[in-house]
């Protein structure tokens, strides 16, 4: 038996194959087209492992991905691969539309029929589990209730129009075809191997280098942030337990502003690592200083909140890890590897 992970040099697609390996005797395919996101380097310990093999290629390559079907007979596929930089998707959107909706697509297909040619008992069994975001529903006012499975698609992005996309295809093949899709729309993931471009990476580095920490607008947009390792873990529940066709939020219920954030994230590091002399400015005596408003995000949505009841309710998973535990033990990973980071 073997499970098929893409884009699993990623962030979250290494963590959860980490997660995977050391906790299921099962093999791992990781197929991973090892773009700027992605490292091979993000699963270096397990490189050895008998029950991992990697092979580096694009989704959208169907040739390639029959070949691996074919050959592994995985009973699953994880769906990691994407672009999701928000600010890379309003400057080359063409490459989102490439990548999360057509590439995607020519996955999806190869896998229909692969899972069209098994015997009845392993079309079954197999999963196709497709990793979302609740950007796909759009903003929230500071009021209104949090995003269930029910809301609407409101995307505002071209990253986020582009994973709602897929996510229809998705929903498509499961209502005419039958396949055995689910969906899994999840909010702001951080943790360990988080790529640089991303908020927290972002602070933390930036404080770390003593240079300037930029805040979209007025830092007052808000975010429901979920650890990495708590998003793993919902996965292989959904993946165990999940219902073929449904989806899922997945959150962290710890929603918090991008300005609150950092200033967290100044605290900590104060305590962790006491800020020496910056060569900025003598004005610069703590980490909190670095803290700079730069001009607003196009489109910046200003709300996600993510109600994961009905992933508590029907199949007993809860995240585990509050804002304040995740951070620390983020925090710490980056302190430990800045040196090859920074």
């Amino acid at each position: 038996m073997s499970i098929l992970v893409t884009g699993g040099c990623g962030f979250i697609g290494s963590n959860f194959i980490r997660k995977w390996l050391n906790e299921y005797d099962e093999k791992v395919i990781n197929l991973d087209n090892l773009t700027y996101a992605g490292s091979s380097s993000n699963l270096l310990s397990h490189q050895l492992n008998s029950n991992y093999s990697f092979i580096k290629g694009n989704i959208g390559d169907s040739s390639l991905v029959t070949t691996l079907l074919n050959k592994f007979k995985p009973r699953a596929i994880i769906n990691f691969a994407a672009e999701s930089h928000v600010d890379r998707s309003i400057e080359t959107p063409d490459i989102f539309i490439e990548n999360n909706v057509l590439s995607s697509f020519k996955l999806i297909e190869c896998a229909k029929i692969y899972w069209q040619t098994r015997s009845q008992r392993h079309q079954s069994e197999f999963r196709f589990i497709n990793i979302s975001t609740d950007e796909v529903f759009g903003s929230l006012s500071s009021e209104a209730p949090a995003f269930t499975e029910n809301h609407c698609y409101q995307p505002n992005s071209p990253y986020s129009a582009s994973k709602a996309s897929f996510d229809h295809i998705v929903r498509s093949y499961y209502h005419t075809y039958g396949f055995p899709a689910i969906t899994c729309n999840c909010s702001n993931n951080y943790g360990p191997y988080q790529h640089k471009e991303k908020l927290i990476p972002k602070i933390i580095l930036n404080a770390l280098s003593h240079k300037p920490i930029p805040i979209y607008g007025d830092g007052q947009q808000i975010r429901d942030w979920l650890y990495v390792a708590d998003h793993c873990d919902a996965l292989c529940t959904v993946l165990k337990k999940g219902s073929v066709g449904e989806t899922y939020n997945i959150g962290g219920s710890n929603e918090e502003t991008n300005l609150a954030i950092t200033h967290e994230i100044c605290d900590i590091l104060a305590q962790l690592r006491p800020l020496k002399k910056s060569p900025l400015s003598k004005k610069i005596t703590r980490y909190h200083d670095l803290i700079t408003h730069v001009e607003d995000r196009a489109g910046h949505d200003t709300r996600y909140a993510i109600d994961a009841g009905k992933i508590s309710t029907q199949l007993g998973w809860f995240a585990q890890e509050s804002l304040s535990s995740g951070l620390a033990k983020t925090i710490s990973w980056y302190l430990d590897n800045s040196k090859k980071l920074l």
